[in-house]
């Protein structure tokens, strides 16, 4: 585990259009899987399990609306439900509403507008709390971890001591995330900074994790906002 770099001159034709009122536009070659959320004995999510991987493709459309019958592939719903697809995401920064927990040897930045509620972040009394015990060795690999399987990059860690962000190292690809606990398809989680471009050509910032809308009814797209998740 460390600091994934992000700017690989090979990563360079990977690209995400997010097209206006219609899917996301894939190209280079992205490779794209499809993963499982595993959970524990307490129900609280534990593992990701690898469950699919499609075969390559140079250039591929993502449905956006939540409605095609081709998924995860766009099928042209978007225009018989006169879908709208605003994006009301700020391109330039992810962070909006952010909350900063000191603990004893970890930092945790806590974006919360990110949540895509994958719940890794529960396991074993939750990463707050483990946080703030960081300088238990079982405390702090555990806050480590869950930082890490959390999707969106809503919760990134960094060492006290030398201030290094704390990252999982990804092959860069495209991954759908399924959910049969609560029984619903998830986010799409792009890992290991691939460009996004909007609708209007702007850029949005690169990160290593993020996770893109694909129910369509998020309130901040084409960011994943939990809203496909059941209240």
């Amino acid at each position: 585990m460390g600091t994934k770099k992000i700017n690989d001159k090979s990563d360079q034709n990977f690209k995400i259009n997010v097209s206006k009122n219609g899917p996301y536009l894939i190209t280079g070659g992205i490779p794209m899987i499809q993963k499982i959320i595993k959970y524990d004995s307490k129900w609280d999510s534990c593992e990701w399990k690898d469950d699919k991987t499609f075969p390559k493709q140079d250039a591929y459309a993502l449905c956006r609306c939540g409605q095609s019958h081709n998924k995860p592939f766009c099928d042209g719903a978007h225009t018989k439900i006169n879908f709208d697809g605003t994006e009301t995401a700020n391109p330039k920064t992810y962070y909006k509403n952010v909350a900063d927990l000191n603990g004893p040897d970890l930092l945790l930045t806590d974006a919360k507008d990110l949540c895509a509620s994958a719940r890794f972040c529960h396991r074993a009394g939750g990463i707050w709390n483990l946080i703030l015990t960081s300088d238990n060795p079982g405390d702090k690999k555990i806050a480590i971890e869950e930082a890490a399987d959390c999707p969106s990059g809503r919760l990134v860690v960094s060492d006290k001591k030398t201030g290094e962000i704390i990252e999982p190292s990804f092959e860069t690809s495209i991954v759908l995330i399924e959910d049969p606990f609560i029984g619903v398809s998830g986010p799409i989680w792009v890992r290991g900074g691939i460009s996004i471009t909007s609708a209007d050509d702007s850029n949005y910032a690169k990160r290593n994790r993020i996770t893109l809308c694909r129910c369509g009814k998020s309130q901040n797209k084409p960011l994943c906002d939990s809203s496909h998740y059941p209240e």
